[in-house]
């Protein structure tokens, strides 16, 4: 139904979007997510040409928007779009606000599209308000409001873009509510959301954007379970880190725990789970010590909020055995306290260098 093909977005030298690339099939529920600025919500404006694009190609049922030949407003009104800021029309009721379009845009009767607004305010929960003006409503009224308007164009597709962004927590859940029960009914629908459990909840596919681009895409399994990139990952278990470069044999161990300490009191974890950290990061330098003559180390401590776990990762240039085997290792001790502390160990080695990555359970 939608086909995206090397979309990019600039204003002037800033680059928001970059060879974007993407299809979406018809009845598919796509969740958008990430960081702020990553061109979410340019991504979607850029769909029904609010944003024209700077490059690249977008095809609707195989018609390409961006042909000169191309209706805009006819292809315009198989995309509805809901914004976070409701944007309704404050100087009508409830009830002209849904019918406004389609008698001047689908020709539709008074009669039939009043008819209809009354059973789209029904269906999300507003039939009573009907004859109210929208500054008598909530904003979660607002926001069913919108959305019934935008259902009234008997759109194909519809857009959302952060729609429960502007509400008190105490409002999502009426919006989120009507968004799921559209989801069952196979409409195709893009949201932008912060909304992660729903995001899970309703969707056929979850993009995560990052970069101008869609960084990493997948099922919501794929996507919240087992992310396959570091910045997915991080973006999920919203994982705060810290990064150290050792250059030296002789390095500081002192500086190196005192910086270790004030990231972990900031996580405010319990002293145990940093005493157990600072003792596996003695040894694992330990181990490391020799080859820092040749080479500099980086030491990354990652907290992931949601799992609360700590995970560590040794990266080193090149082409190295790993650290850890056994054979190699001149004292079992510190290999025992190491396997003793983590939850689990990686070692993996690619053109980038290798890889030691260990996590451990926070108490």
């Amino acid at each position: 139904m939608i086909k995206v093909e090397h979309l990019a977005k600039r204003y002037g030298e800033l680059t928001v979007l970059k060879d974007v690339t993407v299809d979406i099939a018809k009845g598919e529920v796509i969740s958008i997510i990430g960081p702020s600025g990553t061109g979410k919500s340019t991504f979607l404006r850029c769909l029904n040409l609010l944003d024209p694009p700077s490059g690249g190609r977008i095809e609707i049922d195989g018609i390409n928007l961006l042909d000169p030949a191309t209706d805009v407003p006819k292809m315009r009104r198989k995309m509805g779009m809901v914004f976070q800021s409701f944007n309704l029309f404050a100087h009508l009721s409830v009830l002209d606000n849904l019918t406004l379009g389609p008698i001047k845009l689908l020709g539709a009767r008074k009669a039939e599209a009043q008819a209809k607004a009354r059973e789209l305010l029904k269906l999300v929960g507003l039939a009573e308000k009907a004859g109210s003006f929208p500054d008598e409503l909530s904003g979660g009224q607002k926001q069913r409001v919108a959305i019934a308007r935008c259902l009234a164009m008997e759109p194909q597709i519809i857009l959302f873009d952060e729609p429960t962004s502007a509400l008190d927590p105490t409002m999502v859940s009426e919006v989120l509510a009507v968004m799921r029960r559209l989801a069952k009914e196979g409409l195709t629908m893009l949201v932008v959301t912060h909304e992660m459990d729903f995001a899970r909840d309703i969707s056929s596919r979850v993009f995560y954007m990052d970069e101008g681009v869609i960084y990493e895409q997948g099922t919501p399994a794929q996507i919240f379970d087992q992310p396959q990139r570091e910045k997915t990952r991080a973006f999920i278990h919203r994982i705060r880190s810290v990064c150290l470069r050792i250059d030296s044999p002789d390095f500081d161990l002192y500086a190196i725990n005192a910086e270790l300490e004030q990231f972990c009191e900031k996580q405010i974890l319990p002293k145990k789970t940093r005493q157990h950290l600072l003792l596996l990061v003695e040894e694992l330098l330990a181990i490391y010590q020799p080859r820092l003559a040749a080479a500099a180390l980086e030491l990354t401590l990652g907290y992931a909020e949601k799992t609360g776990r700590l995970e560590l990762t040794l990266d080193t240039p090149g082409d190295a055995p790993n650290p850890l085997d056994s054979d190699a290792l001149p004292d079992e001790l510190g290999l025992t306290i190491i396997t003793n502390l983590a939850e689990s160990i990686d070692y993996h080695t690619d053109a980038d260098g290798n890889r030691l990555s260990i996590r451990l359970a926070a108490d």
